[in-house]
């Protein structure tokens, strides 16, 4: 195989071109969520409804990746991100053009289908095209890319709709995400270790059922549904929270809330190295609790505090994602993409369910009622973490005492012999 390596032209493009695909992919899922009360009062739903623009777009995002990472088995990894990012981009603009709610919902679920084609191809690209040591450096740039496009989505169109109206942020997003994506397809360099396979589905649903009877994977989907579910119903509806009196901020400042986004770039870093030195377990819970103390914080009513709760509570979040998401790749045995897009598909499950179901509990019972709701989930999912750890502990001294046992019989075998 021909890898490419670290330094040369062929590993500046690759990276250059996958930031810009993660930054659209971002920009364009996340995007929508500071216009939600603009969205809400234009179109008069209430907050709960107006959250489906963005669940319906992640729960048509989440079954979708199980589907587009087959298909770039077969049709190759560039052709399928390259259309993913294009026609995403287009139905951006499309999107702010939509006359009323339904149609809008209509649009916003085929940008969940098409945007599946970046996120569920992408590592698999880098795992096959870069060098094995340098791998971690480029999968790093291209989840920074994730988070600034992220976060700029949401001030970009934050900030447009301030000064028009949220057609026009929509529409900034995709304009800025169309010219990404021309970046992407110009710098990226076709697939030299990639051969096409035949789709077999029979094959795939095996696997995928079998990684739905492994008991710490289980744990893990568990862990990546609660912690999103908890990401989606604050920052969905602190927005709403924020241009209510006693704060009334304005679109602009409520979207420029979304740069605590650069806390999180830091902890998922940050965290998930120290993970390596003192176990993901022990991570895994302090990065939880981070998370519970930040939401807690946002009661207080004071702005500054309650952003500095906002802050602490993305820490935790990030953080506890990445642990998550890396810990599948050291459970699964086989077929770790499958494995991952499974993850990522109770990820975006959550969010798109609990994302939308909070906004009942936000409309009913304030953000008292919402924080008590996530006070919960993060309860629920250090309980789930404890399962974990107690799973992968048994398993791996079950492991090392069957190594251990292996090797005594060889040492006695060799003893004999002398």
């Amino acid at each position: 195989m021909s890898y490419i390596e670290r330094g040369t032209n062929a590993f500046k493009r690759v990276n250059l071109a996958l930031f810009a695909g993660g930054f659209s992919t971002f920009a364009i899922l996340w995007g929508t969520q500071p216009l939600l009360p603009e969205i809400s009062k234009e179109l008069q739903v209430s907050p709960a409804t107006s959250s489906l623009v963005l669940s319906s777009t992640t729960i048509a995002l989440a079954i979708s990746m199980l589907i587009s990472g087959s298909l770039s088995e077969v049709f190759g990894r560039k052709s399928i991100m390259a259309l993913s990012l294009a026609l995403s981009s287009i139905l951006s603009i499309l999107t702010a053009l939509s006359p009323d709610f339904h149609l809008l919902i209509l649009t916003r679920v085929l940008q969940g289908i098409v945007l599946a084609g970046l996120p569920a191809v992408a590592m698999a690209y880098l795992g096959e095209e870069i060098e094995p040591k340098s791998l971690g450096i480029a999968m790093g740039l291209y989840i920074s890319g994730n988070s600034i496009g992220g976060m700029s989505g949401r001030i970009i169109s934050g900030i447009l709709t301030d000064y028009i109206n949220w057609h026009a942020g929509l529409i900034g997003i995709g304009i800025i995400t169309l010219i990404s994506s021309f970046i992407f397809c110009l710098l990226l360099p076709p697939s030299a270790n990639f051969t096409p396979k035949k789709l077999m589905l029979k094959p795939l649903m095996k696997s995928l059922i079998s990684h739905l009877k492994e008991p710490a994977l289980i744990c893990i989907f568990i862990i990546g549904f609660l912690v999103s579910s908890i990401f989606a119903s604050l920052y969905n509806y602190i927005g709403f929270e924020l241009i209510k009196p006693p704060y009334n901020l304005s679109q602009t400042l409520v979207g420029f809330i979304f740069i605590v986004y650069i806390v999180g770039t830091f902890s998922s870093t940050w965290m998930g190295s120290l993970s390596d030195t003192h176990g993901r377990g022990k991570i895994l819970y302090i990065s939880l609790f981070i998370l519970l103390t930040g939401s807690c914080i946002t009661l207080n009513t004071t702005i500054w505090i309650k952003i500095l709760g906002i802050a602490v509570f993305t820490f935790g979040f990030f953080a506890s994602h990445s642990i998550a998401s890396g810990w599948v790749g050291k459970v699964s045995t086989h077929d770790k993409a499958q494995a991952s897009s499974l993850y990522l598909f109770f990820y975006y499950g959550g969010s798109s369910i609990n994302g939308t179901a909070s906004g009942l509990v936000y409309s009913n019972l304030g953000w008292n009622g919402l924080v008590t709701l996530i006070a919960s989930f993060s309860v629920l999912a250090i309980g789930t973490a404890a399962c974990l750890v107690s799973i992968t502990t048994k398993k791996s001294k079950y492991v090392n005492r069957g190594v251990l046992s292996r090797t005594q019989t060889v040492n006695k075998r060799e003893h004999k012999r002398r």
